[in-house]
């Protein structure tokens, strides 16, 4: 049993600033993958920012520069930090956990909406 729970979405003016956490909890692997991916209206489900236990990074080039992404491996939980926000980035954020190193378990968050307007 793994669950996902999101939280600091919400509105936020353009050039602002907001910071996303997400808590894992249940059987979390020692080797995993956790991020961010987001869906705006009428559009896929992208990447945003991963990040392994060991602390690599990975970036949609559309974020970088804007966002880090970083985590408490004692507290199974990952952040995304989150400035200079545009218009663009409205959209719903999904925490994501790629359980395992070989053979991996998805899980995902339930989403937290993420609002840039003025």
């Amino acid at each position: 049993q793994v669950q996902l729970v999101e939280s600091g979405g919400g509105l936020v003016q353009p050039g602002g600033s907001l910071r996303l956490s997400c808590a894992a909890s249940g059987i979390i692997a020692s080797i995993n993958t956790m991020g961010w991916y987001r869906q705006a209206p009428g559009n896929q489900r992208e990447l945003v920012a991963t990040i392994t236990n060991g602390g690599s990074t990975n970036y949609a080039d559309s974020v970088k520069g804007r966002f880090t992404i970083s985590r408490d491996n004692a507290k199974n939980t990952v952040y995304l930090q989150m400035n200079s926000l545009q218009p663009e980035d409205t959209a719903v954020y999904y925490c994501n956990l790629q359980n395992g190193r070989f053979i991996k378990t998805t899980f995902w968050g339930q989403g937290t909406q993420v609002t840039v307007s003025s």
